[in-house]
This record gives C-alpha cells, sequence and structure tokens, in this order.
C-alpha cells in the first residue's frame, strides 16, 4: 500500500519547492513542529520531490518510477532511519548495527502494510550510535539511481544524551559538518531544543503546522482509517495531530489511549491535595530510561490543561473532548482553578518535557512537575495538606 497523500503543510512545501526551483535548497534541514502533524511525511515528500525527474508546479509527479518507488518506501536512495528499541543479545556493535537493520526493515514492512498507523514499541526506542554508523555507511556512497540520495531522521531529538546516545549525536554531528555532497539530510523533531546545540546550528529549520481540519478528516476516510462521521468527530479532539485522531479512532473502536489515559492520571494528581497522590505518580515510573514515553504522556497532559484553560474561560465549546468536561468542570467549581494558573502550569510541562527528553530520572520529573502544579492549581497550602 503506497504512502497516504500528504495532508496540509501548504507553507513548508511551497517554500521547500521555490528553493528547489532555484537549487537552493539547503543540505541539511530540520522539520519541527508539534507532534504527530506529519513531520516526517513532510521530509519523505521533500525526498520524492528531490529524486522525482519530472516535477512540475510545485509537486512531485507521483507517476515517474522515482515517486512510485518512494511511496512505496523502496527507492534506494531515500533513507528513512526512525527511532528503534534497543534489540535484545546484540553483544558488540557490529551486531547492534545488523540487528537494527533489521528491525527497521520489519517496521518498514509495516509502514508499507498500514501506512496510518502509530507505532507502538514495548521497550523505549532511541537513535544509537550503531544507526548512525550506518547512516554513515550509507551516505559516503554514491546514489545508487539518480544523482542525490535523501535521509529523512525522524524524532531527532532521541539522540540527546541519555546512555549510548550522546555519542550518536555527536558522531550524526560529524556527518552534518561534513555532509557527502550528494546527500541531503532531512531532521525531524518535535522538541528542537532537546538536539544538541551544534546540531541546531547546522541545520535549516523549517516549522510543520497542525493539520487543518478539513485535510485530516480527508486523509482519515481516504486512508480508510475511519468512515466520514468518526473521523468528523475525532478531528477537533486531534487539534491538527494526525498520530492522535488515529489514537482517538482506536479509542472509541475500544482500544485504550493510554497517552491520553496516563495525561488524564497525571492531572487528576495535580487537582489532589497532598503529596500521596504525586508520589504515587512519580513512582509509577520507571528510575530510568522511556523518554519518548513519558514526553508522549506529557503532550496529553498539556492538552487536558488546555480544555482545562478553556472551561476556565468560559468556552466550554472549545473543549476538545466533551466527555472530559466533568472533570474540568469540578476542578474550577471545586478547586476555584483559574486561567491564568493553567497558563503557568503548561509553562511547567513544558519544561518537564525537555527533561523528559535528557538524561534525568522520569520519577523526579513527575515528582517535581507535579509539586509546581499543586501549588499553581489548588495553592500551596492544599499542595502541603493530607489528600482527599
Amino acid at each position: 500500500m503506497p504512502l497516504p497523500s500528504i495532508a496540509g503543510q501548504e507553507e513548508s512545501r511551497a517554500l521547500f519547492s521555490r528553493a528547489l526551483a532555484n537549487n537552493s535548497l539547503p543540505q541539511s534541514i530540520l522539520i519541527h513542529g508539534p507532534a504527530g502533524v506529519g513531520k516526517e511525511r513532510l521530509g519523505l515528500w521533500l525526498a520524492q520531490m528531490i529524486v522525482c525527474p519530472a516535477r512540475e508546479g510545485g509537486e512531485p509527479c507521483r507517476a515517474c518510477s522515482a515517486c512510485r518507488m518512494v511511496e512505496r518506501l523502496e527507492h534506494p536512495d531515500v533513507h528513512w532511519f526512525f527511532p528503534l528499541p534497543r534489540p535484545d543479545g546484540a553483544s558488540t556493535p557490529e551486531k547492534l548495527g545488523e540487528r537494527l537493520e533489521e528491525m527497521r526493515a520489519e517496521e518498514l514492512q509495516r509502514w508499507r502494510e498500514a501506512p496510518l498507523r502509530v507505532a507502538e514499541h514495548e521497550k523505549a526506542p532511541a537513535h544509537f550510535l550503531a544507526a548512525v554508523r550506518t547512516i554513515q555507511r550509507i551516505a559516503s556512497k554514491r546514489p545508487a539511481m539518480g544523482s542525490n540520495a535523501v535521509f529523512v531522521i525522524g524524532d531527532a531529538e532521541l539522540m540527546v544524551p541519555q546512555e549510548s546516545s550522546q555519542e550518536a549525536a555527536n558522531a550524526f554531528l560529524k556527518l552534518l559538518e561534513e555532509p557527502p555532497p550528494a546527500a541531503t539530510i532531512i531532521l525531524t523533531s518535535s522538541q528542537p531544543g532537546a538536539l544538541l546545540p551544534t546540531i541546531r546550528s547546522r541545520v535549516f529549520a523549517v516549522r510543520a503546522l497542525p493539520v487543518p481540519a478539513e485535510e485530516l478528516t480527508r486523509l482519515l476516510v481516504e486512508g480508510k482509517v475511519a468512515p466520514p462521521e468518526l473521523a468528523a468527530k475525532v478531528v477537533e479532539r486531534a487539534r491538527g495531530s494526525v498520530r492522535r485522531a488515529i489514537r482517538a479512532i482506536a479509542e472509541v473502536n475500544g482500544a485504550p489511549d493510554s497517552e491520553r489515559a496516563a495525561g488524564r492520571e497525571l492531572l487528576i494528581a495535580a487537582l489532589t491535595s497532598g503529596a500521596v497522590a504525586r508520589l504515587a505518580a512519580a513512582n509509577s515510573r520507571a528510575p530510568s530510561g522511556g523518554r519518548s514515553t513519558l514526553a508522549g504522556e506529557l503532550d496529553s497532559l498539556g492538552l487536558w490543561l488546555r480544555d482545562l484553560a478553556a472551561v476556565c474561560a468560559g468556552s466550554r465549546e472549545q473543549v476538545a473532548d466533551p466527555e472530559a468536561l466533568p472533570l474540568l468542570d469540578r476542578a474550577v467549581s471545586r478547586r476555584g482553578v483559574t486561567a491564568e494558573a493553567v497558563v503557568r502550569s503548561m509553562g511547567y510541562v513544558t519544561e518537564a518535557r525537555a527533561l523528559a527528553l535528557g538524561n534525568v530520572n522520569p520519577q523526579l520529573i513527575v515528582a517535581d512537575l507535579l509539586a509546581k502544579l499543586q501549588k499553581e492549581l489548588i495553592g500551596e497550602a492544599a499542595a502541603a495538606g493530607s489528600a482527599r
């Protein structure tokens, strides 16, 4: 099954099209923006533009062999890398590299079979040094078909310092410092501030925006993810994120949305007096690892807070999920939560998310964040009091 057509991102696509037409496309690019809005799909679209010999009107032709191979994730000069969990039994760097390539091939096949899906892993994924070495090795070779090779590196923030990942980031930096002349490198990130400053300084940054509601609805219907009625129902809750829309559809169909549920539990802990709830939430996390999982949960908490701010401001119609209104109404009526406190709390969540992508204990992150949110949302005295 080919990749779905790209949704939204008209401004970024126009920018890239003009740069290609003028032969001024930067060799190293960072596409950043909110989680789940299609940054990697935009990177693959740009890769398709680069290798398409018949592009016109600011779009790839989608009819030539190069375009068709990109959409089938089979083009030998378009290389898509994404974080993967560390495989068991890879005792040497060579074996780790081989096993990661096997896992990447397996994951690419899953994308071919179900292009609109949310990748799930039992262990926290990352970009390991062995994978960066593979990228360096491929980039040092001549392109197989055309004159350019393109590398799309998803969730590049997962090369931040933790275990061996610092080495991965530094190795990747060397590739950016001396890129092969025939290679275009496209990084994507929903947390660009977590990238090494030396990496950020060597890329041309372009922001991807949330997908408009009508475009997101079209994508879900055309991709046969949901019928029109269900697609329209979840679009507002998704807030421009393809990933959140797919998770919401799965939840409607009976599969729990673990990130949304975790965000709800964090909000409840922040609205509960005393230390018991916040410490229980902190201790439920592993003391290490799980960076992307915690980051996703904090993204969900941010969305819950956004809806809480809407209720505080008297704009209940702006709440994405009406089923969340009872919880949010209680927070306002019983706890006296204010919109100003919620906005300040969202800033704390942003700071915690950046820490979650670094080498910081997840339990400490959650405990500290919830202590700050309790003081903001329900007051310092209630935060220090007994749970109720």
